[in-house]
């Protein structure tokens, strides 16, 4: 994905399900007008899910998810059926493709279950109308073979995503037009050469779509540039790393924060990640903790979540744990064992994915919170850092 392309966590994110045989990736095969999924007539083609990036009119960037038939068999289908399950934690809205020549059974009937378990907005899609004489009694009816309905199915998956709409921002809503916002950026050996990380692209965005004025400095250059910039800023965004320095620059009467918080308030979980950092003060001695982060890279001699993170934790409490790490997609399913949860910003997952997680680790009775917010709390600056919100 290039520079000017919408990250994955910001598209909108569609999963198509269904039985083997249901026709679910002729049905995605026609909606994105590509050779996307394979096609066969024996069952089981699509045994992982398959994800495919594109532009998708009438609903614009978008993410579409293929995924194995829900009804597979055998020691390797079950796996497959874990996969797919997988996948309900992060789409934002259901297409369940129905054999219209066999109709609902059991399993359509479980995976509409899910759906609302799960609370995901979801359409119902009959394929194979083609061999149908009667297609009017107001369910959708298409047909992948003869591309029948296919733009109709878009605008029914259009309306649903309108009716889903966020007027959420990152942070555009906390400032006037011409504000400055000074932000914070170290340049260390764990800061990717040549680039800054998503949640400062997207801050910066944010500000400039507000009309705010940006303002980017490292940290050794924070004291200067409040003493230079002519006017106090309206706020201050630090990176969670350089928050202690950061905090002791910027005087009280101006309001400070980091990405991160930013990130979690954007991404629905700011309050619950409040109360689980505030939960750290009741760890015990040996106690299992889980770090983890929603993207894949390449771990530096300095690492926030494998090394600064384990070391805060160890130096704030006084105490040694049980420090277990994921990455990417490979979250655990079972929390139970873990006291604590500490995740990344989620830049990298769309909302719907995160909140999945908080909600696994809060069903089992496990605090959740995020790497910034648990920095500034062992830093004893959080409440000065969320007493902008209202959460």
């Amino acid at each position: 994905m290039g520079m000017n392309d919408t990250p994955s966590s910001e598209r909108l994110h569609i999963g198509f399900f269904g039985r083997r045989n249901a026709g679910k990736s002729s049905v995605v095969n026609a909606v994105t007008n590509q050779n996307m999924s394979l096609v066969s007539d024996k069952k089981g083609t699509t045994t992982d899910p398959v994800e495919k990036t594109m532009e998708l009119l009438p609903l614009g960037p978008v993410v579409i998810i293929d995924t194995a038939g829900f009804d597979d068999e055998g020691e390797l289908g079950t796996m497959r059926v874990e996969r797919t399950k997988a996948v309900l934690n992060r789409v934002d809205i259901a297409v369940l493709v129905v054999d219209g020549t066999i109709g609902m059974t059991s399993v359509e009937n479980e995976l509409v279950s899910l759906f609302e378990e799960k609370k995901i907005p979801y359409l119902i899609v009959f394929n194979k109308c083609d061999l149908l004489d009667n297609t009017t009694d107001g369910k959708i009816f298409v047909s992948a073979k003869n591309n029948t309905n296919i733009e109709l199915l878009k605008d029914k998956i259009a309306k649903v995503v309108n009716a889903q709409k966020s007027d959420k921002r990152l942070c555009g809503d906390l400032v006037n037009k011409n504000d400055f916002v000074v932000l914070v950026i170290p340049i260390d050996s764990a800061a990717p050469k040549g680039r800054i990380i998503l949640p400062q692209q997207q801050v910066i965005r944010d500000l400039l779509d507000s009309g705010a004025i940006p303002v980017c400095v490292r940290e050794s250059e924070l004291a200067d540039t409040l003493k230079n910039l002519g006017t106090k800023p309206k706020l201050v965004i630090t990176d969670s790393q350089v928050f202690k320095p950061v905090s002791e620059i910027v005087p009280n009467d101006i309001k400070l924060t980091s990405f991160s918080i930013l990130m979690a308030r954007y991404k629905g979980f700011l309050k619950t990640a409040v109360n689980g950092a505030r939960a750290i003060e009741s760890l015990n001695d040996g106690d299992k903790i889980l770090i983890s982060e929603g993207c894949t890279h390449h771990r530096q001699c300095d690492d926030i979540g494998t090394v600064k993170l384990p070391r805060l934790l160890k130096n704030y409490t006084g105490k040694n744990f049980e420090i277990v790490t994921s990455s990417g997609k490979g979250f655990p399913n079972n929390l139970s064992e873990f006291s604590l949860v500490i995740h990344c910003g989620a830049c990298m997952l769309n909302s719907r994915e995160v909140i999945s997680r908080m909600n696994r680790s809060i069903e089992s009775g496990v605090p959740f919170t995020n790497y910034g917010i648990a920095i500034a709390y062992m830093r004893e600056i959080l409440d000065r850092s969320i007493e902008m919100f209202d959460e």
